[in-house]
């Protein structure tokens, strides 16, 4: 396993302090805030380690109250809702300097067989026929900020392959509101399916809210941009392994009142839809100082 892969598997296992008590740890993606896709994970993990292994979450609402500071702890406590004969719940809620900055809830359960049906996967290319988003950075890493182009560089857990990337991460065009990308983790994992589910919890955040910026020809690096994750929603259908690859289809609907929606899509290479997500995020614009 890549070392980077690691650091993150063991960052979202968390620390048990009680029962139902875990303190994570956080790691700076460049932002200076707590990415969040990390308190995601974390936030599943923690629910995770509450529920018996034959149940599996399929699907969870999650809210993001305040900005996370990269450079404290964060604690989850899971409240024990429901345990059902088929159906468990979870409440999570995570804190920093004593105060509530995420709350998910998560529900679990039992296999069962029934009715299917789900929508086609689109015609794309190969993942092997794109080059990864790291190599299309590279070639404009010159004009990012010292930190962030050190971030755009370094080895990542997951293997990105935009089929439809930005040209101009500064001077963008206006494009539709879509944007779709092969992803997979950066190195085989263990056969833990909750494990899985919440590391592409935490890659399902990866690009997703930006996807609304599209239309108006910005992206979060265009000036006065305020760009943050107000909540989150997930569901998963179907078995998958996120160290295959997985193509992830995000669009965005509508955008209104400084606050933008996207729904994704998470197909397997052979066209099972295993994921459905949506998010709704602040996508604001300051204005520039003459």
């Amino acid at each position: 396993m890549s070392t980077v892969l690691q650091e993150l598997v063991q960052q979202l296992a968390l620390e048990r302090l009680e029962e139902d008590l875990f303190r994570g740890q956080s790691h700076d993606i460049g932002s200076g805030r707590v990415f969040g896709g990390q308190v995601l994970g974390q936030a599943l993990s923690a629910a995770v380690q509450t529920v018996p292994a034959e149940r599996q979450v399929h699907s969870l609402h999650a809210y993001f109250l305040r900005p996370g500071d990269v450079r404290r702890p964060i604690l989850y406590e899971v409240d024990r809702i429901r345990d059902g004969a088929s159906f468990t719940t979870r409440r999570v809620v995570a804190i920093q300097g004593g105060k509530p900055i995420f709350h998910l809830a998560a529900s679990f359960q039992t296999v069962e067989q029934g009715f299917e049906h789900q929508d086609p996967m689109p015609e794309v290319p190969a993942p092997e026929e794109l080059p990864t988003e790291q190599e299309l950075v590279s070639s404009v890493a010159n004009r990012l900020p010292r930190p962030l182009r050190e971030r755009a560089l370094a080895e990542r857990p997951f293997i990105l392959r935009p089929l439809d990337p930005d040209t101009d991460l500064f001077l963008p065009e206006p494009r539709p509101p879509r944007r779709t990308a092969w992803l997979k983790a950066a190195a085989p994992l263990p056969d833990d399916p909750g494990l899985h589910r919440y590391l592409l919890l935490y890659a399902s955040d990866y690009a997703f809210i930006t996807t609304a910026l599209r239309p108006h020809g910005v992206t979060w690096l265009s000036p006065g941009m305020q760009v943050a994750s107000l909540d989150h929603a997930m569901w998963f259908h179907q078995p998958f392994r996120v160290d295959e690859w997985l193509l992830y289809v995000m669009e965005s609907p509508t955008a209104h009142g400084a606050r933008g929606i996207v729904r994704g899509r998470i197909f397997s290479r052979d066209g099972r839809l295993v994921a459905s997500t949506v998010q709704e995020g602040l996508i604001r614009q300051h204005a520039q100082q003459p």
